[in-house]
């Protein structure tokens, strides 16, 4: 990272991260959480290794920017996380997964739910079609008012993203 970028990251920090760590904290109700985000927002700045050369008269505008994707991220991945442990309520005591096994479980739900978002509403619904329901090629078609061929590229689609996420 060149000196002048250094220091501008340096300012920014400097200047802004209470804002930052305040408006984060009101958003997300959680001090922990609200400072890991605040963290994670400056993380993805210095990853970018170089900041806008004019961030205007209102930085604050690139930090909510970044830390409202963060904000995102951590309620789907809150939202995951619930499901999952419900679920996993159920289990009998002999099944239920250790602690590390539920942390591997939940990250792959976490990149699995990502990667659905990221679907064309088509592509999810055909592939969730397929994958939940368990509908053949015609069903689908049928239901989704669509030809075959074009359900098998929907499906294909979204295969290809799930082995991308691998």
């Amino acid at each position: 990272m060149a000196g002048s970028s250094r220091q501008q990251t340096h300012m920014l920090y400097a200047e802004h991260h209470g804002w930052l760590f305040g408006w984060l904290r009101g958003k997300i109700g959680n001090a922990s959480d609200a400072a890991d985000l605040a963290h994670d927002t400056f993380v993805r700045i210095l990853a970018s290794r170089h900041l806008p050369d004019n961030l205007g008269q209102e930085p604050r505008a690139l930090l909510a920017h970044i830390a409202k994707g963060l904000v995102i991220d951590h309620w789907r991945r809150q939202d995951v996380q619930r499901v999952a442990m419900e679920v996993l309520r159920h289990l009998p005591e002999s099944f239920m997964p250790s602690p590390e096994e539920r942390l591997v479980m939940v990250e792959a739900l976490v990149r699995v739910d990502a990667m659905l978002a990221s679907l064309p509403a088509h592509t999810r619904q055909v592939f969730l079609l397929a994958q939940l329901e368990g509908l053949t090629l015609k069903q689908i078609s049928k239901q989704a008012g669509m030809p075959v061929i074009t359900v098998r590229r929907h499906i294909r689609k979204a295969l290809l993203a799930c082995m991308s996420t691998l």
